[in-house]
Parts: C-alpha cells; structure tokens; sequence
C-alpha cells in the first residue's frame, strides 16, 4: 500500500472554506502518522482564523483523552479564553467518537465538519448522534464527507503498517 497524500495541485484553490479548513486538519493527521499515532488531525476555526490545532498524541502523553479534537478544543478555548466555542467550527479527519462528541456539546462548537466515517466508533452521525440530540443543552451543525478518501486512506495505511508490523 503506498503511502497516502494530498495532491493539492489537483485540488481546487478556489475550493470552499470546508476543504480549505480539511486540507489544515489533514496535514495534522500527516504529523500523527509522523508519530507513529493513529493519523487524526483537526483544526478549530472562528471567524475564518484557526485558533486551535490538534492530533492524536495518546501514545506519546500516554493520555487516553489526547485526541486530536480534545487537544484543539482545549487550545481554541486558551485563544479565546472562554470555554464557550459557539461561532467555531471543528474540523476533523475522522468522524468524533462519544467522548469528542461530548467536548463538542460541552463546548458549545456550532458546526462539526469531519473527513471518514467511523464505523466503530463514530458519535455524529454513524453509531450515534450526540451533536444534534434534542436532549441535549446544546447542538451543533455537522457536515460528513470532506475529503473523505484522503482521511480514510492515511487511515487505512497505517492500520496496514501496524498489521504488517504484527500490532494492532
């Protein structure tokens, strides 16, 4: 399996926001796989300005909450310093699980916008919808789809790499 990339020149420079934003997100999810981390990448937006960053870094914080969205939400909210994140919008490589999902409610995020689809384990639209539950004080916005065979495909080589390697 070859290594996976962005050809940017393919891609559309004039392209909307979500793919602008995505493109940041994934270059994230680049440096996570640079790590040896499961490649996610995520970015917070406010007023077309990245204010938060983030990847996977559980292995090397050995932090089992270190993930990608948690690290650009905890960094958006210092930039802002409020924890209120309501005209941000979160983008990441890999649809949120149920704990990011839960930082997104709690954070206030008006939108998600996310790459891949995860099937086990995906808390927006595929296994739950914790974002826009009517139960819920708060929901947010959440696009699926964004570049989805990039995100998908860093994913899939490096699960690849790790079952050549004899790690799961």
């Amino acid at each position: 399996m070859d290594r996976p990339y962005i050809d940017f020149d393919a891609l559309d420079e004039l392209s909307d926001g979500d793919h602008y934003f995505m493109r940041q997100a994934f270059a994230f999810a680049q440096q996570a796989l640079e790590q040896d981390e499961v490649p996610v990448g995520a970015v917070v937006v406010h007023q077309n300005r990245v204010i938060g960053v983030g990847w996977n870094q559980r292995e090397a914080l050995q932090d089992p909450t270190a993930h990608a969205e948690m690290i650009a939400i905890t960094q958006a909210a210092a930039a802002l310093e409020s924890w209120r994140l309501e005209n941000c919008t979160l983008y990441v490589t890999l649809e949120p699980c149920p704990m990011c999902a839960g930082a997104i409610v709690q954070s206030r995020i008006g939108r998600v916008v996310y790459g891949a689809v995860d099937p086990k384990g995906g808390a927006v639209d595929t296994l739950f919808r914790i974002v826009d539950d009517p139960r819920l004080n708060h929901r947010a916005e959440s696009t699926g789809g964004v570049m989805a065979q990039e995100c998908s495909s860093i994913l899939s080589y490096f699960f690849q790499k790790k079952r050549e390697q004899g790690k799961k």
